[in-house]
């Protein structure tokens, strides 16, 4: 089997690296604040109890939680057990949940007794039961965590990363600096503790420097801001660039002296949008880009490189016919031996871009797989999108292939199809333009706010 960066680490890191502190310290703030004294505590019951249910060192388990304080402390219980975690997000359907635990035979399945919530809840008041699962397997790995690709480009892969590997991104934050939240300060996450981003960047990254983890009340504009202005400390807000879109809509926020900056993960932020927030909010919007397999790779936390970004320390990075690949000792993908995902201590990223060699700035240039052709011509998918999306009457858009290219369109208030149609023809190629247009009041999105381009889903938001 595949394994991640191999080294054993004793499960004591999660003191060392994740609960140390004084024990007054503010770590959470939820519905109240959380100190770093009943962080432990909790921790240390929800370990008795995992134990007392038979989980033991080299164990699995599968948290199907949502996002709660018991979502964190199970979290760091099994860690500190020495055990397994796998992350399954509370919106999968029954089905996408059991079909993942098929896949991944955990030992346990920590769900959901009660919870108190509703929509738009940005966490949840939960009662957990644990539940053995016949058939589970230990884990065969030392991974510390499991997660699955978002799958909204291709099947779900899953991927493991132990203990070192999270901590070696933890301290990647920590070398990147100027722009990164520091201790004292606060991060009002928006991004799902489920993935990569709101789980190291937001939590672990948090708990390891001092920085309070605030999740507003509701995932609304207004609950956002009123976050932000429960504390007098320096704020970051974390999260995708769904998040700007809805910051960016209120037409008169109010005074944050506060906040201090906004760092998104995911896509590009559209030039419209990031203009947008600067005028509403007037502070910097950093842009990161990352992926499950390895975390943070390059960031351009102060806007001053964009649409380009510089490799995070640590990281590197090369362009190969097109490809970004970038420097990995061994694969991250468990049970899956695919060459053209991961070879000779080379990721595989699937993005095309490029690497500047005098700077070492990064291009992503979109999904390499974006690519199609039409009567022997190549056609980027993601250059149409990306103009198509730019142009004024657009508030957001997508474009696929299947028997030809279509484009799915969520007009801004005024805009008309035909309008945007005669735009797009001045601008690209006629082989390049899509053949279909569908005017649709919302796009799909994926858990972590990525654009979805299955077909099969964009057809159901006709």
């Amino acid at each position: 089997m595949a394994a991640g960066i191999d080294i054993p680490t004793d499960p004591e890191w999660v003191d060392e690296v994740l609960l140390a502190g004084p024990g007054g310290q503010v770590c959470l703030v939820l519905d109240a604040p959380v100190d770093r004294a009943s962080l432990r505590t909790l921790v240390a019951e929800r370990q008795q109890a995992l134990h007392d249910a038979g989980l033991r060192a080299g164990g699995s388990v599968a948290l199907c939680l949502p996002p709660s304080l018991t979502f964190i402390t199970n979290l760091l219980a099994v860690w500190r057990i020495g055990a397994r975690a796998a992350l399954l997000d509370h919106r999968l359907t029954a089905f996408e949940v059991e079909q993942a635990l098929e896949r991944l035979a955990p030992q346990f399945v920590v769900g959901v007794e009660k919870s108190s919530g509703g929509a738009l809840r940005a966490f949840y008041e939960v009662q957990e039961k644990i539940v053995v699962r016949p058939g589970g397997q230990p884990s065969e790995t030392s991974h510390a965590l499991v997660q699955l690709s978002s799958g909204s480009t291709g099947p779900s892969k899953s991927i493991g990363r132990t203990a070192s590997d999270l901590i070696a991104e933890i301290e990647r934050y920590k070398a990147i600096g100027e722009g990164v939240p520091q201790g004292g300060e606060r991060i009002v996450s928006l991004a799902s503790m489920v993935h990569v981003l709101g789980l190291v960047g937001g939590l672990l990254y948090g708990l390891r420097a001092g920085v309070q983890l605030v999740l507003p009340g509701r995932m609304t504009a207004d609950a956002i801001l009123e976050a932000v202005a429960a504390g007098p400390e320096p704020t970051t807000l974390l999260g995708v660039p769904f998040h700007i879109e809805l910051l960016a809509a209120v037409a008169a926020p109010p005074r944050l002296p506060q906040l201090t900056g906004m760092t998104t993960g995911g896509e590009l932020v559209r030039a419209q949008v990031h203009d947008a927030f600067a005028d509403r909010y007037g502070i910097r919007l950093g842009n990161m880009y990352g992926m499950t397999e390895l975390g943070v790779i390059a960031t351009d936390l102060f806007g001053a490189h964009r649409p380009a970004i510089l490799p995070a320390p640590g990281i590197e990075i090369r362009a190969d016919d097109g490809e970004l690949h970038i420097a990995m000792e061994n694969s991250p993908y468990v049970g899956l031996v695919d060459p053209t995902r991961w070879s000779d201590g080379w990721l595989h990223t699937k993005d095309a871009g490029s690497v500047e060699p005098d700077t070492g700035l990064v291009r992503v240039r979109g999904r390499r797989d974006s690519q199609v052709s039409i009567g022997g011509l190549k056609v980027d998918l993601s250059e149409v999108e990306h103009t198509l999306a730019g142009l004024p009457g657009v508030e957001a858009a997508v474009v696929v292939y299947g028997k030809a290219i279509e484009a799915y369109v969520v007009l801004a208030a005024g805009g008309q199809l035909d309008g945007v149609q005669a735009a797009l023809s001045e601008r690209v190629a006629a082989y390049k333009r899509p053949r279909a247009w569908h005017a649709v009041d919302q796009l799909p999105r994926t858990a972590t706010g990525k654009l979805v381009r299955d077909q099969s889903v964009l057809s159901g938001a006709r």
